[in-house]
């Protein structure tokens, strides 16, 4: 029998992901999980900004001319509002449907000292707030911050007037971002093979802290989320890869299994983007060009699962307080969770004053949110995968559309 560590990499996180479930319950909290998770959390944070800068950078390089640019752009985006719009509609269809609110115990009386916190002063100015990040006036502190959408739109000028330049310089700045690029993939490499064990101490660590009692708390609106998270991933998602990419819905998911694995664990599309753009280049064979042009902007302006979830949330909370929502309020719910997902990542607290921000707008109560704290975490780790699948079915399809043939056919 082929020992575990020889096993491949899904195999092996598959395999960690069962036995953290199992050492949180034994153990209990154990400061030793916490220890090992953030490790290897921060081995991932490290490589973000070097790998979206030289990534993007060498990507806008490579397409070759502003035309050529300006195309690939424009069928990356057109992807990533439809498939976030589908992704809205499919979990408007399912709070619809099952109606949760009419389950779930009374609202509380106040909001919880936590979350008034995090929402509090949040409003319709966190919207245009995102666009004031997309031109930071630091880029240095802004790659210091995280603040990833600064980090692109400069990237994606940088390589756009590098374009521009003449032969000699070009070609000089075409060899040192392609340098620092494939220093950032054996990088990347190094660090995933210690996943196993990293994802080992973060999920271990969530199950000891909490064990399985969120399910339970709101059994209802916990299945909706995830029956609508399940439908469009597979069943959306895999329409739009036969039908559009003209690939093997199957093969992709076995290509990105290390991927969804990862961004389950650690909850954030951002750290699992390396791994991501590992899993597309080398298992799913798309160019490097493609790989490097829609992937980082996908990790911060396409949410497809946090988008759903935003629409969910705020019908749910509508329901729990029996206030019946007309037609025109939830098409206002779907394009508010459409505008709210694109940069929400770099919002602290993401989801939460994303949300505020829509029930804000529709003159809903804030306090039925206290409610999906209980939750939000393990939810969290779900939308996250989602996230990180529509980002790589992305790539694949514009690379397909692009004349490419992956290795998916």
């Amino acid at each position: 029998m082929t020992q575990p560590w020889r096993w491949p990499l899904y195999q092996q996180i598959f395999l960690a992901l069962i036995l953290a479930v199992l050492a949180g319950l034994l153990v209990g909290p154990w400061e030793g999980f916490s220890f090992v998770g953030k490790l290897f959390l921060n081995a991932l944070k490290m490589l973000i900004v070097p790998l979206i800068v030289s990534s993007i950078i060498v990507g806008v390089m490579g397409i070759g001319t502003p035309q050529a640019l300006g195309r690939l752009g424009g069928k990356t985006m057109v992807y990533y509002l439809m498939t976030t719009g589908f992704a809205v509609l499919v979990g408007l269809l399912f709070v619809n449907l099952l109606n949760p609110g009419s389950f779930a115990p009374p609202p509380p009386d106040v909001l919880d000292s936590e979350f008034a916190a995090k929402v509090e002063g949040r409003g319709a100015g966190d919207i245009a707030a995102i666009f004031l990040r997309m031109l930071p006036t630091n880029i240095v502190a802004a790659a210091a911050n995280g603040e990833m959408l600064g980090l692109i739109t400069f990237s994606l000028l940088f390589g756009a007037m590098v374009l521009s330049l003449p032969a000699a310089l070009k070609s000089t700045q075409q060899s040192f971002w392609q340098g620092v690029s494939d220093v950032m993939v054996a990088m990347t490499n190094l660090v995933m093979r210690f996943a196993p064990i990293g994802v080992f101490g973060l999920v271990a660590k969530v199950v000891a802290e909490t064990g399985f009692s969120q399910f339970a708390a709101l059994a209802v609106f916990t299945t909706v989320v995830l029956l609508a998270l399940l439908t469009h991933t597979f069943v959306t998602m895999p329409v739009l890869l036969k039908v559009i990419g003209g690939v093997n819905p199957l093969k992709h998911y076995k290509a990105m299994t290390p991927a969804l694995l990862t961004a389950f664990s650690t909850s954030s599309s951002a750290s699992t983007l390396p791994v991501t753009m590992e899993c597309v280049n080398e298992r799913a064979g798309v160019s490097r060009n493609v790989t490097s042009f829609v992937l980082p902007l996908g990790a911060t302006v396409n949410m497809d699962g946090t988008a759903l979830y935003e629409c969910v949330v705020v019908i749910f909370v509508a329901q729990l307080y029996g206030i019946d929502l007309s037609f025109a309020e939830q098409v206002t719910v779907v394009i508010l969770a459409l505008l709210t997902s694109i940069g929400v990542a770099g919002i602290p607290s993401a989801s939460l004053v994303a949300i505020s921000v829509i029930l804000s707008s529709l003159g809903l109560p804030l306090e039925g949110v206290g409610l999906i704290l209980v939750v939000d975490r393990v939810l969290d780790m779900c939308r996250t995968a989602v996230n990180v699948f529509s980002d790589s079915c992305g790539a694949v399809i514009v690379a397909r559309r692009e004349g490419e043939q992956t290795s998916l056919v």
